[in-house]
């Protein structure tokens, strides 16, 4: 496979509330770890796995982060910025405007900001074409209280909310206690395709709700890693294990 035009988004538009007083006067995306920002954590990853034209979403100080890309000569990479500044388009949103840059024949990965993990995206990326999945979702059996729920193909049926008892699925008398739960790990490949699917959607909706609402029409499976070690940097509490997680696997 020619890697050298393999495409990828990173989520960085996020306020980054839970991460205040950092954010306060800096983007979520350039929060420290390891001496480190977080967007410059997921741009060498993805660089390093063969990701070499990237557009990255911003609105929370979106300065700050173009003038990041460019006092680093963008990494040497095709770098690409889909403005948010004037409304937050949530993660479905969000991606379809930016469908100029992801779209064309190749499929694309998606990556939040605030992830740090040890997935391998390559593989991750070569199993979802060759499952030719519409969208291939990185899943872990990690604790939370809200779960995507599979079959034993581990083709996506339904959404959980473990705390308030709430369901989602495209598929009539569903019963969420015959499925298999896993965790979203924020890491995800999409084909091109879905923005047929996108075209008569609101300016603002979340990609997880979208995939709920078109799964009984299309492929979406999860991609579950034993041994997935990750780190959410969404609020004050994880920065401390983010940083021992990034000294252990540096």
């Amino acid at each position: 496979m020619n890697t050298n035009f393999m495409k990828a988004m990173i989520f960085a538009a996020g306020l980054g509330t839970r991460l205040k007083p950092f954010t306060d006067f800096t983007p979520k995306a350039l929060v420290p770890v390891g001496g480190k920002p977080l967007l410059q954590h997921i741009i060498e990853k993805l660089s390093d796995s063969g990701f070499k034209e990237i557009v990255i979403n911003v609105h929370h100080f979106p300065d700050q982060i173009v003038q990041f890309l460019q006092n680093n000569n963008n990494f040497g990479l095709h770098m690409d910025v889909s403005d948010e500044s004037d409304k937050l388009l949530d993660t479905g949103g969000g991606i379809r405007k930016a469908s100029a840059f992801l779209e064309g024949n190749a499929s694309f990965l998606v990556h939040n900001v605030d992830i740090l993990s040890n997935a391998d995206l390559k593989e991750l990326y070569n199993n979802h074409i060759q499952q030719k999945n519409m969208a291939t979702l990185l899943v872990s059996q990690r604790k939370t209280s809200r779960y995507l729920l599979f079959d034993d193909q581990n083709v996506l049926k339904g959404w959980m909310n473990e705390s308030t008892g709430e369901v989602k699925s495209p598929y009539p008398d569903f019963s969420p206690e015959k499925h298999r739960r896993f965790a979203f790990a924020g890491i995800q490949v999409i084909s091109p395709e879905i923005f047929d699917w996108m075209k008569n959607r609101a300016d603002k909706f979340s990609i997880i709700d979208f995939y709920l609402s078109i799964a009984a029409d299309v492929k979406i499976k999860g991609y579950p890693v034993s041994g997935l070690e990750m780190i959410d940097v969404g609020k004050i509490d994880s920065l401390k294990e983010a940083e021992e997680f990034y000294l252990k696997n540096v």
